[in-house]
Order: structure tokens, then sequence, then C-alpha cells
């Protein structure tokens, strides 16, 4: 059974996290360039993790407010 504590520590990989946004690697890295991306953490090997909360918490950040 997973805690909603652990759900929301869940970090994901870059590739399940490019999946969920629907954007390809070299979108991510311009969005990254310009600020726009998910908080994101860098690896000592160099790869990328983005957690849940993180994730959840940009998404939230791109509404619109209704019309």
């Amino acid at each position: 059974m997973t805690t909603r504590y652990a759900a929301q520590n869940e970090k994901l990989t870059l590739t399940e996290a490019l999946d969920e946004i629907g954007v390809s690697r070299a979108a991510f890295y311009r969005m990254r360039a310009r600020g726009t991306a998910p908080r994101c953490l860098k690896l000592p090997n160099g790869q990328i993790r983005i957690r849940r909360s993180d994730l959840d918490a940009w998404w939230t950040s791109c509404e619109v407010p209704a019309c």
C-alpha cells in the first residue's frame, strides 16, 4: 500500500514525465531554458528526475481562469 506522502514524493524519470506532459525531449529542454518547465532534480550521474508533487504543481500553474 502506497501512502499519500510516498506518492507525492515519487520521482519520475524524464521519459515518464515527458509521456505525461506530451512534449518531446527537445521541447522540454527549451522549456527548462526559458524557466517554464517543472522543477527538476539532477542526479550525480546527470540523469533528471521530477517529483510527482512538482509536476502536479506545474500542471496547476498551467491552468487558466475560466472566461
